[in-house]
Formats: C-alpha cells, structure tokens, sequence
C-alpha cells in the first residue's frame, strides 16, 4: 500500500516521494543484486541502475502485482547484463551435485547462500556459488526468469505469476524444467576434465 500511494505521489509530480521507495526496497534490491554479482560495490551500481530505471519507467508499471517484485525484475536484468559483461573461472567437484535431482531447490539455496562461516567452506562454497550463477545465466527464457526470482530475489510463486503475468501452474512448470536444466548443467561441468 505504502509503494502504490508513492508511486501515484510521483506520478503526479512529487518526485521526493520516490525515496520513500528507496528506502524501503533499497537494501532487498542491493541484497539481490550481490546475490547475482558477489560485489557489493557492483550490486550497490547496479541496484542505483535500476531505480534510474524504475524511475523512468514508473507509468508501466502493472499494480497487479508488488512494487518489489516489479523493482526485482529491472534489477535481475541489469545484474545479469553486468555479470554477463566480466568472465569467472571456477571448479566445482563432481559430487557437489546430485545425480539423482533430489532436493534441486535445497542444492541450489546451499550454493547461493553458503552457511558455514569456516574460511576454507566460505571459498569453496563462493566458488560453487560462482558456477551456479554462470548456469542459471545460461538458462533460456523464461526458465532463467523464473529461477532467479524464485531463488535470488526470494519472491513465492504466487508473486512470481503475478508479477510475469503467467498462470501459477506455468510458473511452477517453469520452475522444474529449469531446476532440472540447470541441474543436468552443473553435472556436465562437474564431469567435464
């Protein structure tokens, strides 16, 4: 409620009203951006980006679905833009993924978000993270979309279908088949000499 009467505040000319909503999507927007980007500097750029564009993009937005998730979206693409522009090397051991598929959103909140604090698992598990980052970058549309909402900017599914416009069921579908490309990746470069 507090983002669409800023929105309309903005929209009808009190541009002071927007730092109401970067106050209180700022940090979540940064926080996701790092997720993508493992840069705070980057992400906190790139999250700056990203309300320039929410910004000038305020009148598209559909209120059918949440402020923050809508600011999610711009931000993933423009994190993804910049992660796509720089080149990672990282090496993931074979028995880092399951070869069976069992517990696919488990795996991949274990790679994103390491919880050991041990300085030798925080490296490993940044490497790992690295390589999850660089497969779901390589995933095809909408799949890529969905896994990054879902499992970087923390969104549910209803959220998710509400914000793409898609039919709860599809994003669920979308989900799986992304889950399970993404999985079938990391074993091919988990394999691969």
């Amino acid at each position: 409620m507090v983002a669409r009467l800023a929105v309309d505040a903005v929209l009808a000319g009190n541009r002071e009203a927007f730092r109401t909503l970067v106050e209180r999507e700022g940090p979540g927007l940064v926080r996701l951006c790092y997720r993508v980007l493992s840069d705070l500097s980057e992400a906190e750029d790139v999250a700056q980006e990203s309300f320039v564009i929410a910004f000038r993009s305020l009148p598209s937005w559909r209120r059918e679905g949440p402020f923050g998730a809508w600011l999610s979206r711009i931000g993933l693409r423009v994190a993804l833009r910049r992660a796509s522009q720089r080149r990672q090397v990282a090496w993931l051991s074979s028995g880092a993924v399951s070869a069976q598929g069992e517990g696919d959103e488990r795996l991949i909140r274990s790679l994103v978000a390491p919880a050991d604090s041990d300085p030798a698992s925080v490296a490993l598990a940044g490497e790992r993270s690295a390589i999850v980052r660089a497969a779901v970058r390589g995933l095809d549309e909408p799949y890529r979309e969905t896994v990054l909402l879902r499992f970087f900017a923390d969104l549910p599914l209803t959220e998710i279908a509400a914000e793409t416009g898609r039919p709860l069921g599809t994003v669920k579908t979308h989900l799986h088949r992304g889950l399970t490309r993404l999985r079938l990746t990391l074993l091919e470069d988990a394999s691969a000499p």
